[in-house]
This record gives structure tokens, C-alpha cells and sequence, in this order.
């Protein structure tokens, strides 16, 4: 467990992190210098442990937190708008379902070869969308957060844009912007693909190079290699993986990917894997946290930054060395966790709860 004395240290630290965090986001130690450069903070669908996800309130915070990169998961609209969804059905986080208005358009869809019932992204206009309110995702694990349903509209991905060169002029850092393409040949297949408007929308906003402070991200590698040769997009791309499975119309298993032959042969259009946390570190037997795998040196080796998802501060998310107590919903010691993580060689992490790792990356990297 992480020393006390070093825990309020950097706690202070992060406490301040709007006046403490030099260019790279990293975080500024004794006599300014970096500690370790390139381990980013993602606000996770922005500070989704304390806001309803994917909403304007939630990335501000994450960014407020010292977030490095906030990260909307964007899906398209009728009028092929781009929206922050986590997933195109929106029946769990809007209140569409108590709009009797729109109680016809709930249905079963198809996605990715899974029947969903529900509402969907693509059935509303814009103007539709935007008279719904989001609500939490889980509320029987964040109750805090349904304090805030109802509160906050469905932003676009513009909006998120504008939120983050406000941001970065405020609190005189660039604050990073970390899309992710959900779905993309579902809704090619919709004549609403995603590539079109989110290189318009990076290119408008001067972001379409490989030194922004962007990262595209997809599950599907042929959505990110056509990104690349087709869309010539110059920002960097980072594929998304699973521990188990292939990604969606790709008979390519996502342990294929992960070989050095595959992600030799990745690095030609990627710049970063997303891999489970699990698949940087696995669980044992009795789901305690076991031993690394190669996997961060061998992206390493082949030039590729790793950035796994996701940590979570709740007991249920943790390893069972890691939980405090037996209540499912109660923080265990997710600071600790990070900072293994992060000492395996990480170059960044997606959180829930931003403030939490901007404290553990300090300590990670802190001088003893």
C-alpha cells in the first residue's frame, strides 16, 4: 500500500493540479521536473464515478480533476449528427423511456448480430434527442449520481470540442479529446458512418495531426486502418481490444492482434492499443491480480503505446486483494491498483474517477 507520507504529498499535489501540470499533463514535482512523461490521465467517459456519463458536466470535471484526456463515445443521430453515447440504444442512460412521446420508437435491433430492444440513436433527429435527459448508467452502484438525472442534455461532439478548447484556455493546459467510434459498420451499413463527420469535425478544429492532443479509437481494426488509407486522417489511432473474441465482421481473433507479429504489422496505421486492464495484468484463480504479461513490452517493441481500460474505484471492479470490506459499491483500494498498473510501464489508463489517477500516477512515478 502506498506510503502515507507520499499519498498526501501528491495529494496536494493533484489537489492543485490546474497550476501543477506542465505541458505534458504530467504531474510537476520538486524543481518542476516531470516525472514520467506520456502517462496519461482519460477521463473515462469524463468523471463518470461522479456525473452521469457522457455529458457535458462529466467531462468538465474530469478535466477540473486533472484529467490529461476526456473521452466521448460518439454515435450518429438521424440527421447524421454526431452525439456522446456509450452505446447507439439509449434506454438506460436518457429518459426516453418515460416519454410517452416517443414510446413508439422503441424496437428491436440487430447490432453486431445481438437482438437489442430499445431506443435508438438513429431514429431522432437532433432536435429530438435534445429534449431528452441523461440519467445514470448504474444507479444501484453510483446512487450519488442520480442526484444529477434529468439535469443534463445529450451533447454532440461539437459541443465537446468547444468544452475542450474552453477548458484548455481556463486552466491554462490543453485538455486532450480521446473519441471513440462505437459501432462503426453498423452505422455504415445505415448509410450514417462515423468517419465522415468526426474528420470533419477534427480537421475544423485543427486537431487532424499526428502531434494533437487526440487519440481515435475503435474495436474495429478495419474501421481504424480505413481511417488511415482511406480517410487520411493524421491524427493517432488506437485499437481497442478485448481479452477474449474478434472484433466485429473480422474472423481475426483480438489475440492475433496482440502477438509481436501482430502488432508489427498494427503499428502501420495505429499508434496506441486499448487493451483490458486484465490483459496487461490477469487475475488468478481466486481473483486476486497474478503476474504481468508481455504485453506492454511487445507493443513497445513494436513502437505502439498501450492504454487499457478500465479502473474503477468500486469493490466489484477491483481485484479481491485490492477490495475493503465486503460492500460491493464501496471504494477498496483502487489508488493502489493503479499504481501497479502503472509501474508495469503504461503510457496512460482510463479511470472513472480522474482525480484518483492523477494521484496515483504521481505516486507511480514520485522520487523516494
Amino acid at each position: 500500500m502506498a506510503d502515507r507520507r507520499q499519498v498526501l504529498r501528491i495529494g496536494a499535489l493533484a489537489a492543485g493540479a490546474p497550476a501543477v501540470l506542465g505541458a505534458t499533463g504530467g504531474p510537476a514535482l520538486a524543481g518542476g521536473s516531470h516525472e514520467r512523461r506520456g502517462s496519461l490521465v482519460i477521463g473515462h467517459r469524463g468523471a463518470s464515478g461522479y456525473r452521469p456519463e457522457h455529458t457535458l458536466a462529466s467531462y468538465e470535471l474530469a478535466a477540473r480533476m486533472g484529467a490529461d484526456f476526456i473521452e466521448p463515445d460518439l454515435v450518429s443521430t438521424k440527421d447524421h449528427v454526431l452525439v456522446c453515447r456509450h452505446e447507439p440504444e439509449i434506454g438506460g442512460t436518457t429518459d426516453v423511456g418515460s416519454r410517452p412521446e416517443f414510446a413508439s420508437r422503441k424496437r428491436t435491433v440487430t447490432l453486431d448480430g445481438v437482438a437489442v430492444t430499445g431506443w435508438w440513436t438513429q431514429d431522432f433527429t437532433l432536435a429530438e434527442l435534445r429534449t431528452l435527459r441523461a440519467k445514470e448508467r448504474i444507479p444501484a452502484v453510483r446512487q450519488h449520481n442520480t442526484l444529477y438525472d434529468g439535469l443534463f442534455p445529450v451533447p454532440t461532439f461539437q459541443e465537446v470540442l468547444d468544452l475542450r478548447e474552453k477548458l484548455s484556455d481556463e486552466l491554462d493546459r490543453e485538455i486532450g479529446v480521446y473519441p471513440e467510434t462505437k459501432h462503426p459498420t453498423f452505422f455504415r451499413k445505415l448509410g450514417l458512418d462515423l468517419e465522415t463527420p468526426l474528420v470533419k469535425a477534427l480537421r475544423r478544429a485543427g486537431l487532424d495531426r499526428k502531434d494533437a492532443k487526440v487519440f481515435v479509437q475503435s474495436f474495429e481494426a478495419a474501421n481504424l486502418e480505413a481511417l488511415n488509407d482511406d480517410f487520411k486522417l493524421r491524427a493517432p489511432l488506437v485499437f481497442l481490444t478485448s481479452a477474449a473474441g474478434t472484433p466485429f465482421n473480422d474472423p481475426k481473433p483480438y489475440a492475433e492482434y496482440l502477438t509481436p507479429a501482430g502488432l508489427k504489422a498494427l503499428s502501420r496505421y495505429v499508434d496506441g492499443i486499448g487493451p483490458e486492464k486484465n490483459q496487461i495484468i490477469p487475475r488468478t484463480a481466486a481473483d486476486t491480480l497474478g503476474e504481468p504479461t508481455s504485453l506492454v513490452r511487445d507493443a513497445h517493441a513494436a513502437g505502439i503505446k498501450v492504454m487499457p481500460y478500465t479502473f474503477r474505484a468500486e469493490n466489484q471492479f477491483l481485484p479481491a486483494d485490492y477490495r475493503v470490506g465486503t460492500d460491493p459499491t464501496a471504494y477498496g483500494r483502487a489508488i493502489d491498483e493503479q499504481v501497479t498498473f502503472l509501474r508495469t510501464g503504461l503510457d496512460g489508463l482510463f479511470t472513472d474517477q480522474a482525480d484518483i489517477g492523477v494521484l496515483a500516477r504521481g505516486i507511480a512515478f514520485a522520487r523516494v
